[in-house]
């Protein structure tokens, strides 16, 4: 048999990776906006001695560098899509990215607690009127990039009522990034105004703890559903039951073992091994399976089985 008549049994790797995806340009939108006003925070919060606007400016710093891995992490997938030493294909880069986000995330956590732990021991003057003007901007800005990234289309099938993983997690973990941006910048907002009216200068460090507890809180949540994807967890049972109904249904057909893993954004793989006193071909089963899990490859193997084994 020559190579070319394998033809009808071979298939890309692709699985539309080589696709630039929604949340691509508006990701590198938002960097911009982000490094301009990370470095705006940074001197500003030194200059006038705020920690709460110096936290904010450090956490705009890990989220330009998280955001810039969100970015790379497109391009990357986009220019290896066509690379077949990726066994199924290029799309775990994007959990990849989200989790290496993530970490970055709950490493500048641990900054902020450091940093306000040394303002409330050594406490510095602050000039709250520039401050709390550099903490709206930067509200401004931030409230603005997470309405980008929360705008951006979804890229997922019909799912007939059932969460299948369909989470583009490099995508949100940059929308995480610039929420917890958001978030710091209405803590520095709060306790810059009760530090000039009130005279609760301690709250400005105070909120450095209160931001860093809801980011590591977020950090955390991602990291486990990135992880889930990296080290190959089943999918949602609510798949395994959508597809061992459509094999079982008005058969004698039996599922004996079934694989289904996430390969990418809104994509999976399976391996399903199904026994029968009265086999079809590999090729029925798989056409068996609903469009609408998106399983994009799909291995059978198939074992005869006497009647009496599903008495």
């Amino acid at each position: 048999m020559h190579t070319n008549q394998l033809d009808e049994w071979q298939h890309s790797h692709v699985f539309g990776q080589n696709k630039q995806r929604a949340g691509e340009s508006r990701t590198l939108f938002v960097v911009g906006l982000t490094a301009t006003m990370m470095v705006i925070e940074i001197i500003t919060g030194i200059l006038y001695g705020s920690m709460a606007l110096l936290a904010d400016g450090l956490h705009m710093a890990s989220h330009t560098l998280a955001l810039g891995i969100s970015v790379f992490a497109y391009v990357i997938s986009r220019r290896s899509a066509n690379d077949r030493s990726y066994s199924f294909g290029v799309g775990k880069i994007n959990s990849l990215a989200g989790f290496a986000s993530a970490v970055l995330l709950m490493g500048f956590a641990i900054i902020m607690v450091t940093e306000s732990t040394s303002r409330l021991i050594k406490p510095l003057s602050i000039a709250f009127d520039q401050a709390i003007i550099v903490a709206v901007i930067g509200l401004i800005i931030n409230g603005a990039s997470a309405w980008i990234l929360m705008s951006t289309p979804h890229e997922h099938s019909h799912d007939h009522g059932h969460a299948h993983d369909h989470h583009d997690h490099n995508l949100r973990a940059a929308y995480l990034h610039v929420l917890a941006d958001a978030l710091t910048s209405i803590l520095a907002i709060v306790a810059l105004l009760a530090g000039k009216y009130l005279g609760a200068n301690w709250l400005d460090p105070a909120m450095g703890f209160v931001g860093a507890a809801l980011v590591s809180r977020w950090s955390y949540v991602l990291i486990k559903d990135t992880s889930h994807v990296l080290l190959d967890k089943q999918a949602s049972k609510n798949m395994e039951i959508d597809i061992q109904q459509s094999i079982e249904a008005n058969s004698s057909d039996r599922i004996a073992d079934l694989h289904l893993w996430n390969i990418g954004h809104g994509i999976f793989a399976a391996e399903i091994t199904i026994v029968s006193d009265n086999p079809a071909t590999p090729s029925h089963y798989k056409s068996l399976i609903p469009d609408y899990l998106n399983i994009v490859h799909v291995t059978v193997e198939v074992h005869r089985c006497s009647h009496t084994a599903f008495d």
